[in-house]
């Protein structure tokens, strides 16, 4: 098996998980491939040097990957997937920290989860990637214009709101008077989305969600579209610059430019334990059936 570990920095109770990964690992002959500045930030937390094959810091260093392993957060398996671009290796997301929905393999369960991934026993979950086209430029977004889970637009520099046209298919939908306006993948739809009063939608379904932030009018809803849907808007307010954040990537674009949105060519892969269920992970991370004043 040849496996890529990506991860960023972890808190002392995540210690002892990190040397069992790499035992289990080296103890049944996997070739490891390890990001460079996480390899260096394990030597120097840890005083531990992992047996590695080699080290990696961009996605043409890595070739025939099995699955890659990402270590930390939700915005760990965020930059993990910018870091790979179209490298469609599956990824499984173990969690340093609290219980998250991509990163979702907690230290509770690594045991099971390394004894899974080691004998291949595990699932592809394909999950939809958004593609923003800014006036024809990738030179935003670190040159790769795509996220796993939305595209946001906000105000910044000022208290005024920002005015959002949105159209889908060439058909005007609405100008959005508000502090910003989402574009969450279905993947998306438990993160930014989630907080700002968007619906949940299964992984597996294919649509996008248009989620308001702050709109002046309350009878403005979210709204869900389908994924073969090209959803153009074009944001205009005072000042300049409006804030767009595509993932964990922001930049300042010029008002009244327009970015398209649509459906990327291509899916990334989610390994997933086969008794990973999507409904437990929601009723454990949003606590549904449980009363905290008990």
């Amino acid at each position: 098996m040849k496996v890529a570990i990506f991860g960023r920095n972890f808190n002392d109770s995540f210690n002892q998980v990190i040397y069992k990964i790499f035992e289990k690992l080296n103890k049944n002959k996997a070739e490891i491939i390890v990001f460079k500045q996480f390899y260096n930030y394990i030597e120097k937390k840890l005083y531990f040097k992992p047996n590695i094959h080699s080290l990696f810091e961009n996605a043409d260093q890595l070739n025939d990957i099995d699955i890659v392993f990402s270590i930390g957060g939700d915005g760990t398996f965020l930059e993990c997937v910018a870091l790979l671009k179209k490298k469609i290796f599956p990824i499984i997301g173990i969690n340093s920290g609290r219980l998250g929905f991509l990163a979702s393999i907690s230290q509770q369960n690594i045991d099971s989860a390394l004894r899974s991934i080691i004998k291949g026993d595990f699932e592809i979950e394909e999950r939809t990637i958004l593609e923003a086209n800014i006036s024809g430029q990738k030179k935003f977004f670190n040159n790769f214009p795509y996220a796993i889970n939305e595209l946001t637009v906000q105000k910044k520099d000022t208290t005024s709101m920002i005015n959002i046209d949105v159209y889908i298919d060439d058909l005007f939908l609405n100008t959005y008077w508000a502090d910003g306006l989402i574009i969450a993948t279905p993947t998306g739809s438990t993160a930014y989305s989630l907080s700002a009063g968007g619906p949940i939608v299964l992984p597996s379904t294919n649509n996008f969600v248009i989620t308001p932030l702050a709109p002046h009018t309350l009878t403005v809803r979210p709204m869900i579209v389908p994924n073969t849907s090209v959803i153009k808007i074009i944001v205009n307010g005072r000042g300049k610059t409006f804030l767009a954040a595509l993932d964990s990537r922001n930049a300042f674009i010029d008002f009244k430019t327009p970015i398209i949105l649509k459906k990327a060519d291509f899916k990334i892969k989610v390994a997933k334990i086969k008794n990973y269920d999507f409904f437990t992970t929601l009723r454990d991370k949003l606590m549904w059936g449980l009363d905290i004043r008990n």
